[in-house]
């Protein structure tokens, strides 16, 4: 059995995420080819300052991306060889931060309009609606929907937990629609045999619905989470309710939010227009 196939093994007996695992397995996949002169067994910690040095040099990859790589590796390592690598001081030391894209209200509720297809104008409506990650998405299940009470229940999302978000009043009436004439069977949200949809066809939904309503930006469907949490804070909506909805492990995860809407809650105005 390949090293692949064991680790993946190794990590579905630790019950981590499906999606969780294919990004592990890609990430060392890619590193393990860049270093095909040096056997898997004889890494060491000078192999992986190599590695990681030319990828931020010729692919400017991110602080998140590079704490990634560095977690792939060790866990590898670890669960493999029970080897404990020293990296810590590959980490990046300074903390980049960077405030979430969001689109406003009109934009999203203009690439609803503008998707005649039933399932994607209701993938768009969900993600936005109740601020849904892609995954999460494309796991519901058809039994997750509770319609008198108005709340979708998340089951097992990221850090294992489940939690509920509200059913909008609006989108109902279209699920219904949707599901009368595409008859799910298992997953709200099916693809060809039954199957989940992919997080990768979500997103070229997304896309489409974007470009149809002349977004001018790039449009994810992470954007439109950010977008539900910009906009439940601009309406004044306790910040505590919001790192529940969204699934977050603390507030101060959520907090980033209140940045971008800071300027415009406190009416701060620029001297010029003074």
């Amino acid at each position: 059995m390949k090293y692949s196939q064991i680790f993946r093994q190794k990590l579905e007996v630790a019950r981590y995420s499906e999606s969780t695992i294919k990004t592990y397995i890609a990430t060392l996949s890619s590193f393990f080819k860049s270093i095909n002169d040096t056997a898997i067994e004889e890494v060491n910690e000078t192999t992986v300052e190599k590695y990681l040095y030319r990828e931020i040099k010729e692919k400017n990859i991110s602080q998140s991306f590079q704490k990634h790589i560095l977690g792939s590796i060790k866990l590898f390592y670890e669960m493999m060889f029970n080897r404990k690598f020293s990296l810590s001081h590959l980490y990046p030391k300074r903390v980049e931060y960077s405030l979430p894209k969001y689109l406003s209200k009109e934009e999203i509720l203009k690439m609803i309009e503008l998707t005649e297809n039933l399932k994607h104008k209701s993938m768009i409506s969900l993600l936005y609606g109740c601020g849904l990650r892609v995954s999460e998405l494309i796991n519901l299940k058809i039994t997750d929907i509770d319609s008198k009470s108005e709340r979708i229940t998340i089951i097992q999302a990221k850090g294992k937990k489940d939690r509920y978000v509200m059913l909008p009043k609006s989108v109902l009436p279209l699920l219904r629609e949707y599901f009368k004439k595409n008859s799910p069977k298992i997953y709200l949200f099916e693809g060809g045999s039954n199957e989940k949809y992919s997080s990768r066809s979500v997103q070229q939904v997304v896309k489409q619905a974007a470009t149809k309503a002349k977004v001018q930006k790039p449009v994810t469907p992470h954007i439109l989470r950010h977008s539900f949490a910009t906009h439940l804070i601009e309406n004044g909506t306790d910040i505590r309710y919001i790192q529940e909805l969204l699934g977050h492990k603390s507030v101060i995860t959520t907090q980033i939010y209140t940045h971008v809407t800071d300027l415009t809650a406190r009416k701060i105005q620029s001297p010029l227009d003074i």
